[in-house]
C-alpha cells in the first residue's frame, strides 16, 4: 500500500530546510547508488559525511516518531537515516528497485529496507516534471506532493523520478525497517488500527466491541512481528 503522510514537517521548518540547502554541498548523485542504479541515476545529493546531514537528519527523524498515521502505516523496527537529494537541469532516475539492504551510516550495522519513503521540499509549482512514479499491481502512480509532505511505500516496488525540466526538486529519501516484514500482514494491521481509532471516537476507549478489536490488533502483532 501507498501511504501518503501529510504535515511531516511544518511549513517554518521547511523554509528553514531550505534555507540550509541554498548553501549546501551537492554533489553528485550515484555515490549511493548500486551497479545497475547508477546507470540510470542523474542528480545531486548531500554527503553521507556532511554534518548538516546529520543535523537535518535528527530533525527528521523526531517528527516521524510523533506522527502516527506514520507509525501505524510503517510500525518502524529502525530507520536509515535520512539523506537529500536535488533534480534541475533535465536530471532524473529512471526505473530501480531500491537495494535490499543498506548500511546505517557511521556504523557497521544493516537494515532490511521493506519501506521507501520520499520527503519532499519542494512545492509542485516550483519545478516542471520531478514526479515520483510508482507501479504497483494496480499500474503506476505519479506522486508530487506539497512541501512537508511523504510519501511512503513498499520498497519492493520499482519506481523512478521523472525528468526535471524546470526548477529544483528537492526531497528527502530514506528506508525503514519495519517489525512486520510481509507487505500484505502490515497493510492488514494499519487498516485494522484505523478502524480501531475510527470506532474509538465514536464510542469511547471502554466499549466492548473496541476492546475485543483492540486485543485482536495485538494478537496478530504478537504472531506477525519480529524484532
Amino acid at each position: 500500500m501507498i501511504h501518503h503522510i501529510p504535515n511531516v514537517l511544518s511549513t517554518e521548518q521547511v523554509a528553514w530546510f531550505n534555507a540550509q540547502f541554498a548553501q549546501a554541498n551537492w554533489i553528485n548523485g550515484k555515490v549511493t547508488a548500486g551497479t545497475l542504479s547508477a546507470q540510470v541515476k542523474q542528480n545531486q545529493q548531500l554527503s553521507e559525511d556532511d554534518p548538516l546531514t546529520s543535523q537535518l537528519s535528527k530533525i527528521i527523524l523526531d517528527a516521524l516518531a510523533q506522527n502516527a498515521l506514520f507509525i501505524a502505516a510503517a510500525l518502524p523496527l529502525d530507520i536509515i537515516p535520512p539523506l537529500f537529494n536535488r533534480y534541475e537541469g533535465n536530471e532524473s532516475f529512471g526505473f530501480h528497485v531500491d537495494n535490499a539492504i543498506r548500511r546505517v551510516r557511521g556504523s557497521n550495522a544493516r537494515l532490511r529496507t521493506d519501506l521507501s519513503c520520499t520527503l519532499f521540499f519542494s512545492e509542485p509549482d516550483a519545478y516542471v516534471g520531478g514526479e515520483l512514479v510508482i507501479e504497483d499491481t494496480y499500474g503506476y502512480h505519479d506522486v508530487k506532493l506539497p512541501a512537508g509532505d511523504m510519501i511512503l511505500y513498499p520498497s519492493t516496488s520499482l519506481h523512478e523520478v521523472t525528468p526535471v525540466t524546470a526548477g529544483t526538486r528537492t526531497a528527502s529519501f530514506f528506508w525503514v525497517q519495519s517489525m512486520v516484514r510481509s507487505n500484505e500482514e502490515r497493510d492488514m494491521l494499519f487498516q485494522l488500527d484505523q478502524s480501531i481509532q475510527n470506532l474509538r471516537a465514536q464510542l469511547g476507549d471502554r466499549h466492548a466491541e473496541v476492546i475485543k478489536l483492540t486485543s485482536l490488533y495485538h494478537n496478530f502483532m504478537r504472531k506477525w512481528a519480529t524484532l
